[in-house]
């Protein structure tokens, strides 16, 4: 692979602004158990190569799925081609944030390869869960799910840069519906990381299957949440869709300049706000850590050469950064933050999460739970609805408990809280501290057209937001 990306750089003709070429091959291996049953096994290996090009002022790219030398010329004038075509509708020049010359190697440490484990032990562990659930008469149906990645990339590039990366992503996934009398309630447990077989080891899954089971009967019996304002704490694996959809997506550069508009909308945090909007309160600390190795938003480098990065996205509650790439950045007089990501080889880069973590703060759990009279604690997204600039949103969860002078009562069932994203982030007054902090994964973040569904990682602890409107899930 390293070989044939040198080829495609020495043939990337020298009229051009710059060029680059990423080959990619992906492992993919998934297994799905419902009710007993063996629903899906999936095993794939897919790869091929792609080509970037800039030439006055405008981009092309092109693919392939067929690494012979023949092709490389082919997708070179096609990558030409499109980089002609798309300089018709003049836009605005295109400059690139510096970069010196990246060489080098990353690769996730692992001690158990996903891969090397039979399709037969993984099959029996779902099925043993799934027995697990089995138990619980109200759970209808039931859901046990293992999934591994493996990619491994290079790049290359005209401005000197070889880099090659082989990323592992691996996790589980538990799920109970339970049923009665028309009733459906929903208790999950998951995870994911970049890591080995040992993560899905480290779940504890035939521990918590009993938890996730218990908990879905729970909930058919447990009472409907309160409307009204109310304080609230959330949990860590509900603040992980919080910074993601609040914070993640509207600090994406591309969305500000309107690049991502069609698909998923803008963003209210527009490049005035920049060192001086009031994001949240002072406890509002977040950032984008791509070198957080088991996050799955980690890497040694993005897809346009640039080296991970730790930044501050909002420092004690002021806005401070963005998600930027190489030709946006300097848009607003940075450089790029590195966070340029393609789901696969036929598709070009685009400005995607890392890890977006809430960092820790100072409080216990217990001492955020003690600080509210009358509220709730909220734990695992179950929905979520949020505008196009990112301004107005509702999540709900898939179980709460009742706060009542400072202690955990009774379980609550559809939960909702919405809410106006600054206002929202302003009235936390209160984060876990790094005994309650831990990094979680989304498989799934979708963005771009045609789509991409991109991997990303999220570091959370609880925190506690005052004066929150709460209310019933509408089914």
């Amino acid at each position: 692979m390293r070989d044939f990306a040198l080829k495609i750089r020495e043939r990337l003709p020298v009229s051009i602004n710059y060029g680059d070429a990423r080959i990619v091959e992906t492992e993919y291996e998934h297994i799905l158990v419902r009710n007993g049953n063996v629903e899906s096994y999936t095993k794939s290996n897919d790869v091929g190569f792609g080509v970037k090009i800039l030439l006055n002022n405008a981009w092309g790219f092109h693919s392939s799925n067929r690494i012979e030398e023949t092709e490389i010329d082919r997708v070179i004038d096609k990558s030409l081609e499109i980089a002609k075509a798309s300089g018709i509708a003049k836009g605005k020049s295109v400059s690139l944030s510096h970069l010196n010359p990246q060489k080098g190697k990353y690769k996730t440490e692992i001690e158990k390869d996903p891969f090397d484990v039979s399709m037969e032990d993984k099959i029996d562990l779902l099925l043993s869960l799934d027995e697990i659930l089995s138990k619980y008469k109200d759970v209808k149906v039931r859901t046990t799910m293992m999934i591994s990645i493996r990619e491994r990339k290079v790049f290359a590039s005209t401005d000197g840069s070889i880099i090659e990366q082989d990323i592992v992503h691996t996790g589980a996934e538990i799920t109970a519906l339970a049923v009665r009398e028309g009733e459906v309630q929903k208790r999950s447990y998951r995870d994911f990381g970049q890591a080995g077989y040992g993560f899905i080891e480290g779940l504890r899954l035939s521990e918590e299957a009993p938890r996730v089971g218990e908990e879905a009967e729970k909930l058919l019996q447990a009472k409907p949440c309160p409307s009204g304002r109310k304080d609230i704490v959330i949990s860590d694996d509900q603040m992980v869709l919080q910074v993601h959809e609040s914070v993640g997506h509207p600090t994406e550069l591309d969305r500000v300049f309107g690049t991502e508009a069609s698909y998923a909308g803008t963003s209210f945090v527009t490049p005035e706000k920049l060192d001086s909007f009031k994001y949240g309160s002072k406890f509002v600390n977040i950032t984008a850590d791509a070198t957080i190795k088991n996050g799955l938003g980690g890497f040694g480098w993005d897809d346009e050469g640039v080296p991970a990065q730790r930044i501050y996205l909002i420092k004690e509650g002021v806005f401070n950064d963005y998600l930027s790439s190489r030709d946006t950045a300097p848009l607003i007089g940075r450089e790029s933050t590195g966070t340029m990501r393609a789901s696969s080889w036929s598709r070009i880069p685009i400005i995607r999460m890392t890890n977006i973590n809430l960092e820790p703060g100072d409080a216990t759990l217990e001492e955020l739970i003690d600080g509210v009279s009358d509220g709730l604690y909220l734990l695992t997204n179950k929905s979520w609805s949020i505008d196009d600039r990112r301004i107005n949103f509702q999540f709900g969860v898939e179980l709460a408990y009742e706060i009542k002078n400072g202690k955990l009562g009774e379980i609550i069932k559809d939960a909702t809280y919405t809410g106006i994203t600054p206002k929202f982030w302003n009235s936390c007054d209160g984060v876990a501290n790094k005994n309650y902090w831990r990094m979680h994964g989304i498989m799934n973040c979708g963005k771009g057209e045609p789509g991409q569904s991109m991997r990303v990682g999220h570091g959370t602890t609880p925190a506690r937001f005052r004066g929150i409107e709460v209310g019933v899930f509408r089914k």
